[in-house]
């Protein structure tokens, strides 16, 4: 697995395998993820933390979580992880600034999947993925490595996209980035099938989503260096 970002110090493994189950949670309740469908995962020392296959959030405790290494080996005695955990890896491989994953079924980003629709510029908003759209990676059986092949290359410039015939996945730094990038990807879908129901609509050009690719670069809070002080506004 690439080199990536690390964990805070602040934060052991057992605190990753609780964020984990509680990223998983939050998937389920807000229905992005019905049932047992979809999974999490972050990257931590040695390897990345994943949810196993089969089994329900609300039941997970931290000890089944399943700690994969790099080589894709386990420790003797876990459970067995996510059919998906060659989709993770391979983003991990292929993204050093991935520190978690979230995949989910969530209806309207799974709608236009089934569809073969990827989401265009209809929206500033889908710069939040990274760039002018929010791509569809082709279509590959699940828990293959066809499928996490063809997802890596799907997400070589952006931070999320859509799987033909399947859902959508979000990489972010940590779990909290990228479970709130598949909510936006969710909330993307939905306002873009209301388009679509009316007949659809303009799209924006390349040249507007690269000035909102630029504003997206210093949009928000911003960590000013140590030791610097804000200027005062000019008068």
């Amino acid at each position: 697995m690439a080199e990536g970002p690390q964990p805070s110090t602040a934060f052991s493994e057992t605190d990753l395998r609780r964020a984990v189950i509680e990223a998983a949670r939050a998937m389920s309740r807000e229905g992005l993820s019905p049932g047992r469908s979809g999974n999490v995962s972050v990257r931590c020392e040695g390897g990345m933390l994943i949810t196993p296959t089969g089994l329900a959030y609300d039941g997970l405790t931290a000890e089944q979580i399943v700690l994969m290494r790099a080589d894709g080996g386990m420790a003797r005695g876990s459970l067995l992880p996510s059919s998906e955990w060659q989709l993770h890896r391979a983003i991990y491989d292929a993204k050093p600034e991935a520190g978690a994953i979230v995949h989910c079924h969530s209806t309207n980003a799974t709608a236009l999947a089934c569809t073969l629709r990827p989401i265009p510029a209809f929206h500033y908003m889908v710069a939040a993925a990274g760039g002018v759209d929010i791509p569809l990676a082709p279509y590959a059986t699940f828990g293959t490595p066809g499928l996490a092949q063809r997802v890596a290359e799907t997400l070589r410039d952006r931070r999320a996209c859509l799987l033909a015939h399947h859902g959508q996945i979000a990489h972010g730094a940590d779990l909290a980035a990228a479970l709130d990038l598949a909510r936006e990807v969710e909330i993307l879908a939905a306002q873009y099938l209301k388009t679509l129901q009316i007949g659809g609509g303009p799209i924006l050009g390349d040249a507007d989503m690269t000035e909102v690719l630029e504003k997206f670069r210093t949009y928000g809070q911003q960590k000013r260096p140590a030791g610097r002080r804000p200027r005062p506004p000019n008068r």
